[in-house]
């Protein structure tokens, strides 16, 4: 039933006679009280009461109004309700009244209603703040990147100096879906002009352009922003961390500018995303060396002790692995109960399983996978179980445990696949996996990472020229993607084609990430195949040094064992068996030379 219906109808056809009886209640009392004076007293008195008169009808008329508005609004006519508000925003001044219209406007997603409201609320209050600031919010909405200048630099000359540096933070996010980047990153520079050389604001004004001059890809510009925040302050958390993101994205230069920050007193947080850098670069000695002094400066911190145990874990430092998830155990037990303790409760889980399963003890690795309820991230849970059942030669019922789980949307189903095709590459059916690879791909054929993935299962199924058709249509498209360059050149090397070109790719893929201990690796092997020997040597002993691992073992025992050093290759080869006796290329490489370490 409509009940505000009935209502509006008596308002709109019953207004003139309810303004005249407000304005009659008003009136007529004053009429009497001037019965019986005379003269310049009941003239005064006359137009004081004509003045309240006007003032009561006044009120009478914008209560109508604001009435009005709302029943409109709360109807689903949110267009009468917001004219109807601005109007008497317009005629009372009243600073609440701009904003109930501007609001009205904003949640029927009309933006342009938002901006005239918050133009007129500006104009009529030129020195309200919050006046501004709506109407900056609303032009950064609309996408009026240039029209903000002017309300941005308001804002932030009006801050009191307490919130000065909160204000600033907020801008990247503000602007963050600013279709051009590069427009918001100059307006914010423009605005922020006067800040830089300020002590107090000086690191977060260009901490903040530069995390604007990274969003819009220029990173060179980011850098000299991040080196002029820590030259101000060298302690300052934000600028290490718009360090790290530049280190992450491709910026080699931009470690540098770390070493003076850490030397003081750096955030455990800033240090574990530093140890995080490292172990996606493959850089485990250095990844180490920060956990160690976070666990030592922060021995308290459940989360540096459960990095710790993923750094040993992928080492193959079992012992220490364990060492570390029992001392996150501990912490864990004593600490509130909150959703991240539980998520890294099944972090811990998940990690005592893997740990299990590399001890050969898979009844243990699933007993601890039983040990997990009401996981955030079922995928991975499942996934662990699904490779327990492939090591035991159950893949049919592997499949079908992914299978079986819910999706509630392409991305979703993509994680499915992806789960499906490792799945395939742990039990060696190459083939059936890059076939199943190329169908993930063909969900977002240019996501890179996708179609990396699928070249390398190419290359795993025997299928060459896949894999370098792949390969080279990622470079193609994204010239500095280091680890197709890389995969490339590698795959050359080791079938010994093309290994002038063969270096080139490897050493461009060094300029992109010059501390990869395995694109350094590769560049020892295609100087041994190229019969530079003894600078193979040396080039995979650095490898070997940065990151000990399986792979790099091979390859290093190998050029040893061509040297004549057996001794020290066997002692190299025994050390990768220990990190990892399933290496496919170990385990070759020891056939192939009829080595027994």
């Amino acid at each position: 039933m409509d009940y505000y219906g009935p209502m509006v109808q008596f308002f709109r056809c019953f207004r003139p006679a309810a303004l005249a009886c407000l304005a009659a209640a008003c009136v007529f009392p004053a009429l009497a009280q001037t019965q019986g004076r005379t003269g310049a007293a009941a003239t005064a008195l006359a137009a004081q009461e004509e003045e309240e008169e006007a003032s009561a009808a006044l009120n009478a008329e914008l209560f109508y109004e604001l009435l009005l508005s709302e029943i409109t609004t709360s109807e689903g006519d949110p267009g009468t309700g917001y004219n109807l508000m601005l109007d008497a925003a317009r005629r009372s001044g009243d600073p609440q009244l701009y904003r109930r219209a501007t609001e009205i406007a904003l949640q029927s997603r009309s933006g342009e209603s938002a901006l005239a409201a918050a133009r007129a609320w500006k104009a009529a209050l030129p020195q309200s703040r919050d006046a501004n600031r709506y109407l900056l919010r609303i032009l950064v909405a609309l996408n009026r990147i240039d029209e903000s200048a002017e309300p941005l630099r308001q804002e932030l000359a009006r801050a009191p100096a307490r919130d000065k540096i909160s204000s600033i933070r907020i801008l990247p996010q503000l602007y963050a879906r600013a279709s051009d980047k590069a427009l918001a990153a100059r307006v914010v520079r423009q605005a922020l002009k006067e800040d830089f050389n300020n002590p107090a604001v000086g690191p977060t004004a260009w901490t903040t352009v530069g995390r604007m001059d990274l969003a819009a890809n220029d990173k060179a510009r980011a850098l000299e922003a991040a080196g002029n925040a820590l030259a101000q302050d060298p302690g300052d958390d934000g600028a290490a961390m718009l360090a790290l993101q530049l280190l992450e994205s491709g910026v080699p230069e931009a470690e540098g500018l770390l070493p003076r920050y850490l030397r003081d007193k750096p955030a455990a947080e800033v240090r574990m995303a530093y140890a995080r850098v490292l172990l996606e670069s493959q850089r485990l000695g250095d990844a180490q060396t920060q956990l160690e002094a976070v666990t030592h400066e922060h021995p308290d911190s459940a989360q540096a002790w459960l990095l710790q145990a993923a750094l040993q874990l992928q080492s193959g430092h079992l012992d220490q692995a364990e060492e570390a998830l029992q001392q996150c155990t501990r912490l864990l037990d004593q600490a509130p109960a909150t959703e991240q303790r539980q998520r890294a409760q099944t972090q811990v889980y998940l990690m005592q399983s893997q740990l299990a399963e590399k001890r050969g003890e898979l009844a243990q690795a699933q007993a601890w996978l039983n040990r997990i309820d009401d996981a955030e991230d079922v995928l991975a849970v499942q996934s662990r179980r699904a490779s327990l059942l492939v090591r035991q030669g159950r893949l049919d019922e592997a499949r079908a445990l992914i299978h079986a789980l819910p999706a509630k949307g392409p991305d979703d189903e993509r994680l499915k696949l992806q789960a499906e095709v490792q799945l395939l590459r742990e039990a060696g059916k190459y083939q059936q996996a890059y076939e199943l690879a190329g169908k993930v791909a063909a969900t977002a054929p240019q996501d890179n990472d996708l179609v990396y993935d699928q070249a390398m299962l190419a290359e795993k199924a025997g299928r060459t020229a896949d894999m370098e058709r792949l390969l080279r249509s990622i470079i193609t498209r994204q010239p500095d993607y280091h680890n197709a360059l890389n995969a490339l050149g590698f795959s050359l090397a080791d079938r010994g084609v093309q290994l002038d070109e063969a270096k080139t790719l490897i050493v461009k893929a060094l300029e992109f990430a010059p501390q990869d201990p395995f694109i350094t690796d590769s560049l020892g092997w295609v100087e041994f195949r190229m019969g530079n020997r003894q600078q193979a040597l040396d080039i995979l002993e650095r490898a070997y040094k940065a990151r000990p691992d399986a792979e790099i073992a091979a390859h290093l025992g190998e050029v040893q064992w061509s040297l004549g050093q057996h001794e020290r290759a066997l002692a190299t080869w025994r050390e990768g068996l220990r990190i990892n006796k399933d290496n496919d290329t170990l385990k070759s490489t020891l056939k192939r030379l009829g080595a027994r370490p």
